[in-house]
């Protein structure tokens, strides 16, 4: 096992991803590639799904922050797994569409929809959106009143709580884009505008303090925070939140130095916290839905590369140069995220050597990690990179006109292709000669 359960050394030396030779689904499929293990990310839903019907009860609902990772397959599997989906743009609805996923279990984000967002989404039967801003609150009413339906929402709720993660993934502070700061009295405003405002239902509200977070206590004191501001619409509004949406962020280990979660437990602890407060304030416990996208998915990916060239600059650093880079994972130019990286035709001798993973981009920032522990390489071997499911592919662009890596999805130790690797055509499609 390395790092997660699935990654292994076979006989040959080489790594397994889910019980699928590296080595050979690299020359099989070619490289760059996206590697995903089915098993991994059903049995990840099936966690959400058991532990939050047993702690939240029957009627909690976890929805798969779609954002993670986006293609056909994925919401494919959530509906034969029974799971909502949270969508934040209209080409995620329109992929959510073209996979047959059922509209009424889809919640709608983001902070800027477009009019055409709005009108394309109750086109397709959207059964919740979440609000995010007064502009588009009053937008939404004015679609759904010409339309004579009204529309099922959420309201996004800043409870101002600081998660100890990266900057760039913190989106539940008070000077957050993203929604209404309840310290600020905004978040009152907003909900009492949606009380009053014909073509919507207030069903409840929405938060979401940022991204790998190994610590429950965030958690805690956001759920604090919400559930009192539950208890202060009751009293100054006289109307009851049905529905409480806790968001994501639960951390995943994408190092030997990260800790390792237990998602089931985690859910048990922060039921425990939300039934707790609930007591205390007196309010009904609401129907509780979780958002989780990165914990389902990121751990049950891999990215292959084929070694193109070795550069030792004696007394600074060692390069190793691969055939992708920050065009199909960004994170660690954006984020410095950090990796876990092997050759995959010799997975099983020590990772005793430090590197940097360079890309082959025209940018002296299209690095992949630096510093990493990582066997000798030399060119033509096959170097994986772990726990890429999530903000890759999703994340990936056509830097430098090169083609973004298939999808190559595996079950049970046999491999098909889930979406196509680009071509030089793909990316001309669209240009007028």
């Amino acid at each position: 096992m390395i790092i997660h359960s699935h990654f292994d050394v076979n006989e040959k030396g080489h790594l397994t991803i889910g019980g699928a030779d590296a080595v050979e689904l690299a020359a099989q499929f070619g490289t760059p590639a996206y590697i995903l293990d089915e098993n991994v990310i059903r049995e990840n839903i099936r966690t959400y799904l058991r532990a939050a019907a047993e702690y939240f009860g029957a009627d909690a609902l976890p929805l798969y922050a779609s954002k993670a990772l986006c293609f056909t397959g994925i919401y494919k599997i959530a509906a034969e797994e029974g799971m909502g989906v949270d969508c934040v743009s209209g080409g995620e609805l329109y992929t959510a569409k073209k996979a047959g996923f059922p509209a009424e279990k889809i919640y709608f984000h983001g902070n800027n929809k477009t009019d055409k967002d709005i009108s394309d989404a109750m086109d397709m039967g959207v059964g919740t959106f979440v609000v995010d801003n007064d502009d588009e609150l009053s937008a939404l009413s004015a679609e759904a009143k010409r339309r004579g339906v009204t529309q099922r929402i959420l309201l996004r709720i800043t409870p101002g709580i600081d998660p100890h993660t990266h900057k760039a993934v913190v989106t539940g502070n008070v000077d957050s884009k993203f929604g209404n700061a309840i310290v600020t009295g905004q978040a009152m405003n907003i909900v009492k505008r949606a009380i009053a405002t014909e073509g919507v239902e207030l069903a409840g509200l929405h938060c979401h303090i940022g991204s790998q977070i190994f610590d429950i206590e965030p958690f805690a004191d956001a759920a604090d925070i919400m559930i009192r501001f539950i208890a202060d619409i009751k009293k100054e509004c006289d109307f009851e939140i049905k529905e409480l949406n806790l968001g994501g962020g639960l951390g995943v280990r994408y190092t030997e130095y990260d800790r390792e979660i237990n998602y089931a437990e985690a859910i048990r602890d922060i039921a425990a916290v939300v039934t707790g407060y609930c007591r205390e304030n007196g309010i009904k416990m609401p129907r509780v839905i979780l958002e989780p996208g990165r914990s389902l998915v990121a751990a049950a990916g891999a990215t292959l590369y084929t070694v193109g060239s070795v550069k030792e600059i004696e007394g600074f650093r060692n390069y190793i140069s691969v055939d992708g880079g920050m065009p199909d994972n960004p994170r660690y130019a954006l984020y410095q995220s950090q990796y876990t990286a092997l050759i995959a035709n010799r997975a099983g001798e020590p990772r005793d050597y430090r590197a940097t993973l360079a890309g082959r981009c025209c940018e002296s920032g299209d690095l992949l990690g630096e510093n990493m522990e990582i066997q000798r390489a030399q060119r033509g071997d096959i170097l994986a990179v772990l726990v890429t499911g999530a903000y890759n592919y999703s994340m990936a662009s056509n830097y430098n006109r090169l083609p973004r890596p298939p999808i190559i999805m595996v079950k049970d130790g046999v491999p098909r292709v889930a979406v196509r690797r680009e071509t030089y055509e793909d990316i001309t499609a669209n240009d007028i000669v």
